[in-house]
């Protein structure tokens, strides 16, 4: 695809050099295509079935910009509904969440059931003299909407592969670094709040453990989280044990993890709401592999859904334009711990991230500033460097075929985030995204 400058989107992102032009995180244009070629396209994360466990039961979400209704129907199946009325467009779900019998538009009456199909129009004898054919207007549905291990996601692209054909092993492994802890529920509410940043910085950030000891010094100064050394912390637990995992269509997991004295101990004592013996289990020790059964690092599951490396908080960076992003954060806990410790593990996972959390508010300042530096015509001159250990990363690869780099702190989830991002923009269709995407990579990257 080309843009009226005449530049394919591969010459935005240089991987050979790693480094990203700022023209992709404020360009207006570049911004509308990404709702066409992105999100439009893709498998988006709509809510967790815990969210919406009966017939009626409704959570809003958006694909890109556009308000969809995640629901129920009358047989308990999943639907995934465009809230746009097809008589005059107006919104057909108002509330956030909640149960519904059927979605009322308030324009013209025009009503809807759960599975999106139009019945009932006022006037429908006497001003359409009963020659509205009903069956062809029906609210717009997804394309596709599938469940892995009860997180739901939906496609709009009718051309777009199976849901865990399209997450792979890394897509899977990175939902499975949280449903693997047990019996895991959505707790009810979600958070939200805009930063003025661009979406793509946002998940950018997430694979960063290189701003920890400078962005987040003051946050650690408060011990906000007991029963963590705040120094190790700080440091990025252990900057020089990280795990890189590179997975198909740009999902990726990176970070620290779990030292060898904390493994060992795994088991021997109570570690209260931040318990990690799950990862000893069964459950986990299958899901993850060898890979990831001792990574406590932070995946992205493409797009833009990312999971705290705690494991109990999920994060929506919903694109509001190019120069601001909506954050949700969806917290979970086991259902089959005492309902004090899932209180304490809500309130400990606010503390982290969210419009109160401690490491969000530092973390969006940055992010507001790096944005704003890449409107101006100075600064678009000279691209962001990505060039951290660049080239260095060996990948191992397991019997299941993961590949994983071990590595310091480095760069590889955020380059390998904006190849992925440049192929996607330049894909006229899924089957051309599938024949020229870059192979996850087996040779130094």
């Amino acid at each position: 695809m080309l843009l009226t400058s005449g530049k394919p989107f591969h010459d935005y992102v240089d991987v050979e050099n790693a480094t990203v032009d700022r023209t992709i995180f404020s360009d207006q244009a570049i911004y509308d295509a990404e709702l066409e070629r992105i999100f439009a396209r893709a498998w988006n994360f709509m809510c967790h079935e815990s969210q919406i466990p009966r017939p009626g039961d409704f959570l809003l979400n958006f694909i890109g910009e556009e308000s969809v209704i995640a629901t129920r129907d009358k047989k308990g199946e999943l639907q995934v509904l465009l809230n746009s009325c097809r008589h005059r467009g107006n919104a057909v779900c108002r509330a956030e969440q909640g149960n519904a019998r059927s979605f009322l538009c308030t324009y013209h009456g025009w009503t809807y059931g759960l599975d999106g199909k139009l019945i009932g129009v006022p006037g429908y004898k006497d001003f359409y003299h009963e020659q509205l054919d009903k069956s062809q207007w029906g609210l717009v549905s997804a394309a596709k909407v599938a469940s892995y291990k009860g997180w739901v996601f939906a496609t709009m692209d009718p051309e777009a592969p199976d849901l865990e054909e399209y997450l792979g092993p890394v897509g899977r492994i990175g939902i499975d670094l949280c449903a693997s802890r047990g019996d895991m529920i959505a707790v009810e509410g979600v958070q939200k709040n805009i930063i003025g940043c661009n979406w793509k910085l946002a998940v950018d950030n997430l694979f960063d453990y290189y701003h920890v000891a400078i962005t987040h010094a003051s946050a650690f100064m408060t011990e906000f989280m007991p029963g963590r050394n705040a120094a190790r912390r700080a440091a990025g637990q252990n900057p020089m044990n990280h795990r890189v995992l590179l997975g198909d269509y740009g999902h990726a997991i990176g970070g620290p993890k779990v030292p060898q004295e904390e493994w060992d101990a795994i088991g021997l004592e109570d570690t209260g709401p931040i318990n990690e013996e799950w990862r000893k289990g069964p459950v986990a020790q299958e899901a993850l592999g060898e890979a990831a059964s001792a990574l406590r690092g932070q995946p992205n599951i493409w797009p833009n859904l990312w999971l705290t490396g705690g494991g109990s908080q999920f994060s929506l960076r919903l694109p509001k334009g190019p120069h601001a992003t909506e954050i949700w954060w969806f917290t979970f806990v086991d259902k089959n711990q005492p309902p004090e410790m899932q209180a304490l593990r809500a309130k400990l996972s606010t503390r982290a991230f969210g419009p109160a959390g401690m490491l969000e508010q530092e973390d969006g300042e940055n992010w507001d500033q790096s944005t704003r530096a890449t409107r101006g015509p100075i600064a678009r001159r000279y691209p962001l460097n990505y060039q951290m250990n660049l080239r260095r990363g060996e990948p191992t690869i397991t019997e299941q075929g993961v590949p994983y780099i071990d590595a310091a702190i480095n760069e590889h989830g955020q380059l390998w985030t904006y190849l992925a991002w440049a192929e996607w923009m330049d894909a006229e269709s899924w089957a051309d995204l599938k024949a020229n995407r870059t192979p996850t990579p087996r040779a130094p990257f």
